[in-house]
């Protein structure tokens, strides 16, 4: 199953989510006026929209997520390296390690998956 598109500021929603669920509604409407600047009308209006995409579930004004945020984070990832850097992961781990200098740590973690995924091909 494809995982619903979740907006930018849907995703700023979710991430409050995921940290709280499950959470009451009420609750939810006074994280997101504390940390996105969000009415209740805005709120509600999300939760609906995102119901009816298959990402959350609101039943008896109690929030859960049916999208994990792994499963969230890689569908705007294939997106965006789809969009921007035509399909290629190459391409994009060229232009991000351009742009941000990479640790040693974190190469050799790079290099760590790069290492598991060609023993799982042979």
């Amino acid at each position: 199953m494809e995982t619903p598109k979740i907006f930018e500021s849907e995703y700023r929603f979710c991430l409050l989510l995921w940290e709280h669920e499950p959470v009451n509604s009420t609750k939810l409407v006074a994280l997101c006026r504390e940390h996105l600047g969000w009415t209740k009308a805005t709120t509600y209006t999300v939760i609906r929209r995102l119901s009816e995409r298959g990402v959350v579930k609101n039943e008896n004004a109690i929030v859960t997520a049916l999208i994990s945020k792994e499963e969230a984070q890689r569908s705007r990832l294939e997106e965006m390296v789809e969009e921007t850097f035509e399909g290629s992961m190459p391409a994009f781990i060229a232009a991000f390690s351009r742009s941000r200098k990479l640790t040693k740590s974190e190469v050799d973690q790079l290099q760590a998956l790069i290492d598991s995924f060609q023993e799982e091909s042979l």
